[in-house]
């Protein structure tokens, strides 16, 4: 067996265990290799004709139960995942960044929970498309996405003939896209990762509230803001020319020593929409 071989297996076999039943292990090897094998196409139906070309209809009832009816935590995944990587991470170096984004999918129909006409990273403009909020960290070396979660836009939020059809929990509510990346801050302090710079665009950064949760968590932050937005400096309170907000702490210094402030990751500081 080759070591790359080995390495997959027992990265997979690590995931594994946080699954809750051993059924479970099969479909997510599959998956797993169907994300890694060549195609553009990453849907259920194409992956399972690539791993199992002669069993293409049970490959594909095997993974489309694995992935939209198996009850697993998709957030111990995630964990599992953080826990094998971030000490290969942390032997290049220490954590710098925590890294705050949207992860635009751009999409065709209307039926993919979450979709609506909304800002799309990936096309640089509104279109249809779905959106997460992605927590990553980052060193020198090395990101790691550790957190994931699908904003799900008001017109879902409050459409229950529409939830209904797509299957989205009752529990499940509208937030902001702010308000959901400090959730992800915040389990993550709790959860004693690595602490690093929170660096962010306009599209959290201009959220006082976002702010002042980061702040709250004692971590610092570099965030972009609108050129509207006013800032409280000193006992005075102006309205800011510029593009970027620093919370308590040598931000810039500890995100890029020696490299002057970082640029937010994504869309350029203070480009983006306010939520």
């Amino acid at each position: 067996m080759a070591d790359w071989e080995e390495r997959f297996d027992g990265y997979v076999e690590r995931l594994g265990d946080v699954l809750g039943h051993a059924d479970r292990r099969a479909p997510l090897r599959a998956y797993c290799t169907g994300l890694l094998l060549p195609g553009e196409r990453k849907s259920v139906e194409p992956m399972a004709a690539r791993v199992d070309p002669a069993r293409v209809g049970a490959a594909h009832q095997s993974l489309h139960h694995f992935v939209a009816k198996a009850a697993w935590d998709d957030a111990a995944l995630l964990a599992a995942v953080r826990d094998y990587v971030l000490p290969a991470m942390l032997e290049r170096g220490p954590i710098r960044a925590w890294i705050v984004d949207d992860t635009g999918l751009p999409k065709k129909g209307k039926l993919s929970v979450g979709v609506a006409r909304q800002y799309c990273g990936q096309l640089g403009k509104r279109d249809n498309c779905q959106v997460a909020v992605t927590l990553s960290i980052a060193n020198e070396a090395a990101s790691l996405p550790i957190a994931y979660r699908l904003y799900l836009p008001e017109s879902w939020a409050n459409d229950p003939a529409r939830r209904a059809m797509a299957g989205v929990p009752e529990e499940v509510v509208f937030r902001t896209k702010p308000e959901i990346a400090l959730e992800q801050i915040g389990r993550a302090v709790a959860d004693g990762v690595p602490r690093g710079v929170v660096v962010t665009d306009a599209g959290y950064g201009n959220d006082t509230g976002f702010r002042d949760g980061v702040t709250a968590l004692e971590l610092p932050y570099v965030a972009g803001i609108q050129g509207t937005t006013g800032l409280l400096v000193g006992a005075r309170h102006r309205a800011t020319a510029g593009r970027a907000a620093a919370g308590p702490g040598p931000a810039a210094e500890a995100a890029a020593p020696g490299h002057g402030p970082p640029a937010p990751f994504g869309r350029g500081a203070g480009a983006g929409p306010a939520c």
